[in-house]
């Protein structure tokens, strides 16, 4: 299908009217204009709605505000990638910013992989900044770097705030899950399944502006029973797609092999579904490990 935008900028809100304003300033100064911003707006109460819709008809660029009654970021996240019309789906939270020339940095890397070899990436992630100007997090092992974000994670073990875009289609392919009941989603369900499947052009300069003063997420807070179901599918999934990595990373597996023992048993999922719920004798092998301290803490969440 075609785009009509190089950027759809997507932002999930909750009752941040206090906030969209730094997002709305930062997209107003880009040097970079093939782009639209689109909020889908999670049950806000606050006017945020209203807010955007003042913006929007004033504006140099594109505003659309999609309304949902609230079911948690990862149902935002997939309505806002159904609903895009940029060919590239950045994501930028209600209460950061980032540089003027973000967007015409973030182009430029991604043009300069050669055309006969993008379908292999899913996009361009690069470094953030707080706002003091302070780079975030380890530098990156080189400045540009072509790999999956697993080889990044567990190869390299590079912690940090990053921040990037991913092909629209590449995200179409690779929805969140929607658990029945489940108010948080792990990030990782998505984008794991895109590092097993792409690669990542990874570039050492800081575009995006973390705020880290009262710096909070979508509708994670709420009752932990509706947390379990996405918590569980998260450390399933590094147990049985990241399992290669065990040998470089088997601090990390044993962790999810006692956090999915863990949840699930929360759940109330029985011995015998969390066994089949793993596709591989290693993380079977570490799920039998990870039994007993797992059970122990879902004692203590009780």
């Amino acid at each position: 299908m075609g785009f009509e935008h190089a950027f759809t900028v997507f932002t999930p809100a909750y009752n941040r009217a206090h906030t969209l304003a730094r997002v709305h300033e930062s997209l107003k100064a880009q040097t970079f204009g093939d782009f639209e911003w689109l909020v889908v707006d999670d049950g806000s109460s606050d006017g945020s709605a209203e807010l955007l819709a003042g913006w929007a008809a004033g504006s140099a660029f594109p505003i659309r505000c999609l309304r949902q009654e609230n079911q948690g970021k990862h149902v935002a996240f997939n309505r806002g990638v159904a609903a895009a019309r940029g060919e590239l789906f950045l994501t930028l939270d209600s209460d950061d910013a980032c540089l003027p020339q973000a967007l015409e940095r973030l182009y430029r890397h991604w043009l300069d992989i050669p055309p006969q070899r993008r379908q292999q990436f899913a996009g361009v992630t690069a470094r953030c900044q707080d706002q003091e100007g302070r780079p975030l997090g380890r530098p990156l092992p080189a400045p540009i770097l072509d790999i999956s974000a697993l080889e990044l994670r567990h190869g390299y073990r590079h912690q940090g705030e990053l921040w990037g875009f991913t092909r629209t289609l590449v995200l179409r392919g690779f929805p969140y899950p929607e658990p029945p009941g489940a108010r948080f989603v792990p990030e990782d369900l998505v984008w794991s399944p895109i590092a097993a499947r792409y690669l990542t052009r990874f570039v050492d300069e800081p575009l995006r502006v973390y705020h880290t003063e009262g710096h909070d997420r979508l509708t994670v807070s709420g009752a932990p029973q509706g947390h379990l179901p996405g918590l569980t599918l998260w450390h399933q999934m590094v147990l049985n797609l990241e399992i290669p990595w065990l040998r470089r990373h088997p601090a990390y597996f044993l962790r999810s092999a006692i956090n999915y023992a863990r949840f699930a048993s929360g759940q109330g999922l029985d011995l015998a579904h969390q066994w089949r719920g793993l596709n591989n004798p290693q993380a079977r092998a570490l799920w039998l490990l990870g039994l007993l301290p797992g059970w122990l803490l879902h004692l203590r969440d009780k």
